[in-house]
């Protein structure tokens, strides 16, 4: 009788799960998604846009080096 109990609680509008794939899993998919949301949306600290920066330019001069030498 208790493990019916339980199952209402936990599911208690049947309709949802229908629709919704992930079932009980969805909150979880809710949440690691604004987590990403907001990681993305976070500026790039000073120091590591600095160290893109200077592999952009690297390979830059790699490149230009490189067709010349053909």
């Amino acid at each position: 009788m208790k493990s019916m109990k339980m199952a209402a609680e936990i599911s208690p509008n049947k309709a949802v799960n229908k629709t919704d794939p992930l079932g009980v899993h969805s909150e979880i998919g809710r949440k690691l998604k604004q987590y990403y949301d907001d990681l993305t949306s976070e500026e790039v600290p000073d120091r590591f846009a600095e160290l893109l920066k200077q592999l952009e330019e690297q390979e830059t001069t790699i490149d230009s080096t490189a067709g010349k030498g053909g």
